[in-house]
């Protein structure tokens, strides 16, 4: 009897650990516009107007940290509200800080529910590359942000590792991007142990210095730019928006053993997108391919 009580509480600590040790949550999966996307009437989205239970919000992420009671978020999207309140609800946590990738609308400009006009918050941490830091500090309304001490801009450079705490770490790099205001960060996350690689925005993986095939090997989770399924997927010349499109990173990924494609998930999924689409062929052959798509909501366990 003595052992079965040891072994019970034994049981209890290692999980009680296992609960605080540091996680991923998935706050939002679609591209800038979210889904469904304002003015879009197409079949795409109309399933998705009539149904609330198929709509997401724009693609961000977070790492938590249960036993300091803090939390960091990646983006700060038109969805902040609600990304936010998810958060602090659903982890019991503190936002600590906000790491931002770059200048298109659904990456800073949830940064206004800091402002006087809403949250009035004080000197919440904005991490931010030099050109990133530049616009926010140059620009209004942002730099009234900075101004009024809502905001307090943490400067990054590529391949600096940024210590929040003695289980987690941050390390910003470069990526080729449509730069008309900003350079376009990714973040390799360490944390329990593990590396978490979040690349929301690229134009193509040709055009990175890095290899991308590598960096996925070297990682245990890889969150990765899924805008597109296809080319022709819109009604414009696509290489005016260009991403990877899922199509063809499953084509450059297919040599990956099963463990390496294990590792990504795909996300930041325009309306256009018809992985978006339940139970939609495009949906089964990542998946049956051995990719994952990101799901709104979902915990990334370290």
């Amino acid at each position: 009897m003595r052992r079965l009580i040891l072994s019970g509480v034994l049981l209890t600590l290692v999980l009680l650990a296992r609960a605080q040790r540091p996680y991923i949550a998935v706050l939002g999966v679609a591209q800038d516009g979210g889904y469904p996307q304002a003015g879009c009437h197409k079949a795409c989205c109309s399933k998705a107007w009539q149904a609330a239970s198929l709509r997401r919000l724009v693609s961000c992420i977070a790492i938590v940290d249960p036993a300091a009671g803090h939390s960091w978020m990646f983006d700060a999207t038109p969805d902040f509200r609600e990304q936010l309140h998810h958060l602090e609800t659903r982890s019991h946590t503190t936002l600590n800080g906000i790491f931002l990738t770059h200048g298109h609308i659904g990456h800073y400009t949830g940064l206004m529910q800091l402002g006087r006009e809403v949250m009035g918050a004080k000197d919440m941490k904005v991490y931010a590359m030099p050109r990133m830091r530049s616009f926010l500090s140059s620009n209004g309304p942002w730099d009234q942000l900075a101004k009024l001490q809502n905001i307090s801009i943490q400067p990054l450079r590529a391949d600096s590792v940024i210590v929040l705490n003695e289980r987690i770490k941050v390390i910003p790099f470069t990526v080729p991007h449509r730069d008309e205001y900003t350079e376009t960060a990714g973040y390799r996350i360490i944390a329990g142990g593990k590396t978490i690689l979040f690349i929301p925005d690229i134009d193509k993986w040709e055009k990175w210095q890095q290899d991308i095939d590598t960096v996925i090997q070297q990682a245990d989770y890889a969150l990765i730019d899924a805008t597109f399924f296809k080319d022709g997927e819109l009604n414009r010349p696509m290489s005016e928006v260009p991403h990877p499109f899922v199509e063809e990173s499953m084509k450059r990924f297919a040599h990956l053993s099963a463990k390496d494609k294990n590792k990504i998930y795909f996300i930041h999924f325009n309306h256009t997108n018809p992985v978006l689409q339940p139970n939609s062929s495009a949906q089964k052959e990542v998946l049956s391919k051995g990719f994952h798509l990101a799901a709104e909501g979902s915990i990334l366990t370290l």
